[in-house]
């Protein structure tokens, strides 16, 4: 299946991830203007976008980047959804570089601080580690996860991630750390 031809729709006991949608900015704004949420999304090689969003306009933006970029095959971006609602977005593409990162699967995890606990993110991952090898051809999953985040620390461990001393190098050659990898 080629990812970016038919988006899955991916399902867990408690959540559905499916290619982010305009309708979704409200909710997303939400997760994005969450001032206890932001310092832990992944905004390494983004172009100084740190990803914390006050308007809807701007959410608006964000949701049609994400979209523009799904079409021209950059990455894919979910909307996790708890029943109904938009909690978070998962972020994954097929990276390709010349540091200790190329050919993994880097995955980005971006929830409301709420849902910001093991269970929630060890469920998550458990869905994402399933199908993203073989979504993404790779054999390895990166991710980011500063020690100050202790419940997506723990769910990274419990799933299998282990701590990378391995920096990721930016485009611009910046080195960013705090990433945990997992094999297949």
């Amino acid at each position: 299946m080629d990812v970016y031809e038919t988006c899955p729709i991916l399902k867990s006991k408690h959540f559905t991830l499916r290619l982010v949608e305009r309708g979704d900015a409200p909710a997303l704004l939400k997760v994005y203007s969450d001032e206890k949420a932001v310092p832990l999304f992944n905004s390494d090689n983004c172009h100084g976008d740190d990803f914390h969003y006050a308007t809807l306009e701007r959410m608006l933006q964000a949701v049609d980047f994400w979209l523009d970029s799904y079409k021209h095959r950059y990455f894919v971006r979910w909307t996790i959804l708890e029943g109904n609602e938009p909690i978070g977005t998962v972020e994954l593409f097929h990276r390709e570089g010349t540091d200790a990162f190329n050919h993994h699967g880097l995955l980005r995890l971006d929830l409301r601080s709420d849902k910001e606990d093991a269970a929630v993110i060890g469920e998550l991952l458990a869905l994402l580690s399933f199908h993203a090898y073989d979504l993404f051809g790779c054999a390895i999953l990166a991710t980011k996860s500063p020690a100050f985040a202790s419940e997506r620390c723990q769910a990274l461990r419990a799933q299998g991630y282990m701590p990378s001393a391995s920096l990721l190098i930016g485009w611009d050659g910046t080195e960013y750390g705090d990433y945990w990898v997992r094999a297949k």
